[in-house]
């Protein structure tokens, strides 16, 4: 039987780029002459320190664009709160990875209220969608595509 997953994963590589395209760019703003600011990434945060709250954001839009630029979607981006320690901002901001079971048993709804002739099982942090035909699953994967979802969705293991 066909069948193919749904899931929610980021490119790590693409990230790392991406935070040091960030910290290329610091290096080389005007507003941030003289400023100590910085971005780190540790395994699937990204830690952002400056020393006032609108330096913190301008890193922020700085950090999003170069993930656009990357191809990596900004909805997978999990602000933390902003902790003051004296003069110094810190920020981190995590990745979302797998698909938690709120949003999985909403996605699995969606495709059974669609009567599209399918089945859907979520097998931990994925969802398995098998059916009799290929139309079908491709049918499944353009309603997901139209909808906007709360976090990107990334369909692979397509089988016959």
């Amino acid at each position: 039987m066909p069948s193919f997953d749904i899931v929610s994963e980021v490119e790590m590589n693409e990230v790392r780029n991406a935070v040091e395209n960030a910290s290329r760019e610091l290096t080389t703003r005007y507003d941030f002459r003289g400023v100590e600011a910085s971005f780190e990434l540790n395994d699937n945060k990204v830690k952002l320190e400056a020393e006032a709250d609108m330096q913190l954001q301008q890193m922020r839009d700085i950090l999003r664009g170069a993930l656009i630029k990357r191809g990596i979607d900004v909805r997978v981006l999990d602000a933390g709160s902003i902790n003051r320690t004296g003069k110094r901002h810190v920020q981190e901001m995590s990745f979302l990875q797998g698909i938690d079971s709120a949003l999985a048993k909403k996605l699995v709804k969606k495709i059974k209220d669609s009567k599209i002739k399918v089945q859907a099982s979520i097998q931990g942090e994925q969802l398995r969608v098998t059916g009799k035909k290929r139309d079908d699953l491709q049918q499944v994967m353009a309603m997901l595509r139209a909808e906007e979802q709360e976090q990107p969705l990334q369909f692979n293991n397509f089988r016959d």
